[in-house]
């Protein structure tokens, strides 16, 4: 399967955001009630323009069609699109501190076939390359098992509020990618 991956501009937004509502939709239907995804969809998925005006969001492309989507950052947030709340824009220090991992979405027509790979693999040299010697990353069920099988590892999980009584089980997650 051909595609090139490149940084994510403003003119894809929406294009994102409906690649994002359908990977949500479908492939975390066996993690999650309907409830939760469509919750997490209003704020805790979803497109973060500040990656993008970073150049630190990346789409996967073949044919013009973006089938992945994924970037890491050199700020605070750890996860949440734009609707998100608790926000932090602080930059990190990567002598001290791990890039964040974020936003990763797969159509569901092109899941497993190495995208997701393809992409984290490039956030990962992209981050190193700017001092950053750790990443994390805060996981959805079903991305436990990617980011397992490229290195990373697990913490307890949390239950985060999307509103009252509406919870969605993430799991926080650590890799060292200083290539040492």
């Amino acid at each position: 399967m051909f595609y090139q991956l490149r940084l994510a501009t403003f003119a894809d937004q929406a294009r994102l955001e409906a690649l994002i509502a359908l990977s949500a939709r479908t492939l975390s239907a066996s993690d999650y009630t309907p409830e939760q995804i469509e919750g997490a969809l209003r704020g805790t998925f979803g497109v973060d323009t500040q990656l993008i005006a970073d150049g630190t969001y990346f789409v996967a492309e073949s044919g013009g069609e973006i089938l992945g989507c994924g970037g890491w950052s050199r700020r605070r947030t750890l996860f949440g699109g734009d609707a998100g709340t608790g926000r932090d824009c602080t930059e990190l220090d990567p002598r001290t501190e791990p890039a964040k991992i974020r936003a990763f979405f797969v159509d569901p027509t092109y899941a497993r076939r190495g995208i997701g790979r393809a992409l984290l693999e490039r956030c990962e040299a992209d981050a190193r390359a700017h001092g950053f010697s750790r990443a994390e990353l805060m996981a959805t069920l079903p991305g436990v098992r990617l980011y397992r099988s490229l290195g990373y590892t697990a913490r307890s999980p949390v239950h985060h509020e999307m509103a009252p009584g509406l919870t969605i089980e993430l799991v926080p997650m650590h890799k060292s990618i200083s290539g040492r």
